[in-house]
């Protein structure tokens, strides 16, 4: 058995996300396995080196971890020749002229989403990895998740027919901070930090939209700011700039419509944080990122109208549960192998900057299409 050894800067693993889903339950989870069988007798051995602004917390977490390299020098880090993958999972304002320099220093990228604050920083790094001949990812962890692969094997096995219509219900109630501590942080909440749940979602929706159903060709969308002002971690009272719902409607290449709410203001009353239902001529599902049901047209009730008498069927007891058929892994840790055998191997990887741009673009049209009142095409993208 060989063994090689790919380098990976990962800057921002101290925030939740950074931390939990891509070192621990990513690259540390491929460590404990062994690491990454690429064939013929050979392992991919992932390191990472982490990176980050609060020393006292870097140090603590590679303790913990037993890993030995950490730094908060970004730049010394990319200097190191040995450094084979930048990953940045930092707040949004700081991500582009981190990977700007990781890109200039020959790094390949592998990056959370939105890959930027608007669309001409997106396209500008998709431009740049392109002529320094870099590989480069985004992440896209919904589609790897066990409820949208159901979602996705029904597809593929012809079960929906014509696909009408995908209804979308995502979000929680997040804590203002003031009597409950929030779930997020407080960036989130300030449109100068890059915050707003459109920044956040609508890269997610364009990518699950695009990778089940086909190309989002229109978008209308409202955006809200419900509740104008938070606590930050500190307990102090501040404005919140940014929207924390927004209602979006998605015109789809052949002919499908996809309506999508998405809300950190909202009391969840429904199996899991997110659930798409897609209705088709011949059957229906419900999807969550763990679950899926079905309904086909053979077993379809004939439900009646009639407000003078109570509901007696059970609707949600005449869906059939997907099974899972499968095993399946950590969303995440999935799209990571994926990602370092395109690296090792050269293997196809299409999730890649550019893929990130579409989804910078998705947002960016729909709050232009809330500010202004208006339905925007979506335009075809190139560099």
């Amino acid at each position: 058995m060989t063994r090689r050894t790919v380098r990976i800067a990962m800057n921002g693993v101290t925030g939740r996300m950074g931390y939990r889903q891509h070192l621990v339950r990513s690259i540390l989870a491929i460590r404990e396995q062994g690491g990454l069988g690429l064939g013929g007798g050979e392992v991919l051995w992932p390191e990472p080196v982490l990176v980050g602004r609060r020393t006292h917390a870097l140090e603590d977490m590679a303790a913990r971890h037993g890993l030995t390299e950490w730094s908060a020098d970004l730049d010394a880090v990319l200097a190191d020749d040995t450094i084979d993958i930048y990953f940045d999972a930092q707040v949004t304002s700081a991500r582009v002229e981190a990977i700007k320099k990781a890109i200039a220093a020959g790094k390949h990228v592998y990056t959370e989403k939105p890959t930027a604050t608007d669309l001409a920083g997106a396209l500008d790094l998709a431009r740049l990895a392109r002529d320094a001949g870099i590989k480069h990812g985004v992440v896209q962890d919904k589609i790897f998740l066990p409820g949208l692969v159901k979602l996705k094997r029904l597809i593929d096995g012809g079960f929906f027919g014509e696909i009408l219509s995908v209804r979308g219900e995502f979000g929680y109630w997040v804590f203002e901070g003031d009597w409950q501590d929030a779930q997020r942080p407080s960036w989130n909440y300030r449109a100068e930090d890059g915050g707003g749940i459109v920044v956040d979602m609508f890269p997610h929706w364009e990518y699950v939209l695009h990778e089940l159903f086909g190309k989002v060709t229109t978008v209308q969308a409202q955006v809200q700011t419900h509740i104008p002002q938070r606590w930050d971690e500190q307990g102090k009272p501040y404005a919140a700039t940014a929207d924390d719902a927004a209602y979006g409607i998605f015109q789809l290449a052949g002919g499908a419509v996809a309506q999508i709410n998405s809300s950190w203001t909202v009391r969840v009353n429904r199996d899991e944080l997110v659930e798409f239902q897609v209705d088709g001529t011949h059957g229906s599902a419900v999807a969550g990122l763990r679950n899926c049901r079905v309904q086909h047209r053979s077993a379809t009730p004939k439900p009646v109208w009639n407000p003078d008498l109570p509901v007696t069927e059970p609707f949600r007891d005449q869906w059939q549960e997907v099974p899972d058929n499968t095993v399946f892994d950590n969303g995440f840790k999935a799209q990571w192998e994926l990602f370092l055998r395109h690296v090792a191997l050269d293997e196809p990887y299409t999730w890649d900057l550019m893929a990130g741009a579409r989804g910078v673009q998705l947002a960016e049209l729909g709050l232009k299409s809330s500010a202004e009142g208006r339905r925007f095409d979506v335009p075809e993208l190139t560099l």
